[in-house]
């Protein structure tokens, strides 16, 4: 019968303290790393400014709006092309969702707080007012890309300002904006004729 080899009893190494900075570290299990202590785990790293909250948040409650603006449309659209329009509509109400989550989470990443509640959304927001009511569908492409384009133009306003502070928020700003222009020119094509016709 072949005998089966014992392992070494485990040891644990003691907390030292380093040369350079005077901080005691404590294993981490299984013997090898250090653990941090309770203030290493502090949040820190990176934090956005003012400004640069200031324009995320400027592009966030142009996404809520779009998204809510998108729904009235959906819900009250009439006529030629219906479908195809209320589905086109749940597409866009889907993406400013996305966008805008992905926007408001790079914010508490970088220590920001994103506002998304109705009253800052209705009060700073760069979208028009939608119309109550029944809407044409002709008139909602018009009214949607209106829309599109004014949250594409809030996008490219701040995206040097971002840029500038934050090249990875700037990365998050250009997918928005690919999305935005793409539903946009999609939207927009709708309601327009070759052109020379």
């Amino acid at each position: 019968m072949a005998k089966t080899a014992t392992p070494a009893p485990r040891t644990t190494k003691s907390a030292t303290t380093t040369k350079s900075t005077g901080n005691k570290r404590r294993a981490a299990r299984g013997g090898s790393g250090a653990e941090r202590t309770s203030l290493q785990n502090a949040e820190s790293g990176f934090r956005a400014s003012a400004t640069l909250s200031e324009n995320l948040q400027s592009v966030l409650v142009d996404l809520i709006e779009l998204q809510l603006q998108g729904k009235q449309a959906h819900w009250n659209i009439v006529g030629t092309n219906f479908r195809d329009t209320h589905l086109q509509l749940d597409e866009i109400v889907h993406a400013a969702r996305e966008l805008g989550d992905t926007v408001a989470e790079r914010m508490r990443a970088l220590h920001a707080l994103p506002d998304g509640r109705s009253d800052t959304v209705a009060q700073t927001t760069t979208l028009p007012e939608f119309p109550q009511g029944e809407i044409e569908t002709s008139d909602a492409i018009d009214l949607i890309t209106e829309r599109l384009e004014a949250a594409t133009s809030t996008v490219r306003e701040v995206h040097d300002a971002v840029d500038d502070e934050d090249p990875t928020s700037a990365d998050i700003l250009h997918e928005v904006l690919e999305q935005l222009e793409q539903l946009a020119w999609m939207v927009s094509a709708e309601n327009r004729r070759p052109a020379g016709r």
